[in-house]
């Protein structure tokens, strides 16, 4: 069945009816919600005062291609990449708005795929997809709004401007298999199995670090974001915000093995301007990194230190404290 058949409305009917099958009602989102799908707005009643909202948008050949996407890694990614910013600030992701840009010919059945990745994910973390809007468009695009709280009563997040000179500077997991899997996506590159399904799943399956991002908040730490556009890019970000400068050490750089594996030495450079890692990227005071290090539950690297030289610039150098021309900005939507 085609979304012609049915119409904007019988479509919207159908996805909500499907969105309400696959969610999962235990969740404290649905307890706090008052008004839901099928009326002009959602409606919930917050227990913290201090609200988040972040919206990206997923666009057909620009940001993705069925080409080697499915349609249920599509509703995935197109959530995931909301949530890690919401995972950025250290807070908690709530509720989902989407909206949903699908040409005439879209097989009905695609569509429900798309919204059954959405409410995978969507359920994993305690998110209720609640409403959002349908229309006709030559491509497809996905744009997703989340909205969420702070962690804790204070209000305290992670933010972008609050690096200081003398801050040690850590991620999260390790870096660059994003970047390669869409490399080996985009040229239909043979690599080992596991390393391809490994590779494919950073890219197209990224999981936010909700539980880490609030983690870190817990722990003291004040500056962070999540790596989106590369590390090189992001800590740039920061340095620009907090107007300070930033060494970042290239060889303690924790890049993925599976990156390494598929993709040899290249795999540093995804690690350094890839993106889309979907880790997390901060700056605190070497006792709480260390205290972090220990607590956090997953692999934190420290990369480098906050300096007050040069504020707005990274400064890549190698073990030997040895400056380098490694760099190359980050993702950028119009300049690409």
């Amino acid at each position: 069945m085609k979304a012609s058949e049915i119409g904007e409305f019988g479509l919207i009917d159908r996805l909500a009816g499907f969105t309400k099958t696959l969610s999962d009602k235990r969740q404290s989102s649905w307890r706090q919600l008052l008004v839901g799908i099928g009326d002009d707005a959602a409606m919930w009643k917050p227990r913290n005062p201090f609200q988040l909202a972040t919206v990206d948008s997923l666009v057909e050949d620009v940001h993705f291609s069925f080409k080697y996407t499915s349609w249920l890694e599509l509703g995935w990614k197109s959530v995931a990449v909301n949530l890690s910013d919401i995972a950025a600030m250290g807070a908690t992701p709530m509720y989902a708005l989407v909206s949903l840009g699908l040409p005439r010919a879209t097989d009905v059945r695609n569509a429900e795929q798309l919204y059954e990745g959405m409410a995978e994910i969507a359920n994993r973390f305690g998110v209720a997809i609640i409403g959002g809007d349908t229309v006709r468009s030559p491509f497809v695009f996905v744009s997703v709004t989340v909205a969420g709280c702070a962690s804790n009563e204070s209000g305290e997040i992670l933010r972008r401007s609050a690096a200081q000179p003398g801050n040690v500077v850590a991620v999260t997991g390790s870096l660059g298999a994003a970047a390669a899997g869409l490399t080996m996506l985009n040229g239909g590159l043979r690599l080992p199995p596991r390393t391809a399904a490994e590779l494919r799943r950073a890219q197209l399956l990224p999981v936010p670090r909700i539980s880490e991002g609030q983690k870190l908040v817990a722990l003291g730490v004040r500056a962070g974001m999540d790596i989106s556009d590369g590390l090189v890019g992001d800590l740039t970000h920061i340095c620009e915000m907090s107007k300070v400068g930033a060494r970042l050490s290239v060889d303690a750089v924790p890049v993925s093995p599976a990156a390494t594996e598929g993709f040899g030495e290249q795999a540093l450079q995804f690690a350094l301007n890839g993106g889309e890692d979907y880790e997390l990227l901060f700056a605190a005071p070497a006792k709480t990194v260390q205290r972090v290090q220990s607590e956090l539950g997953c692999r934190v690297t420290p990369v480098g230190e906050v300096t007050a030289a040069h504020p707005g610039k990274v400064e890549l150098v190698d073990g030997a404290d040895k400056a380098l021309d490694l760099s190359k900005p980050g993702w950028d939507h119009f300049t690409r």
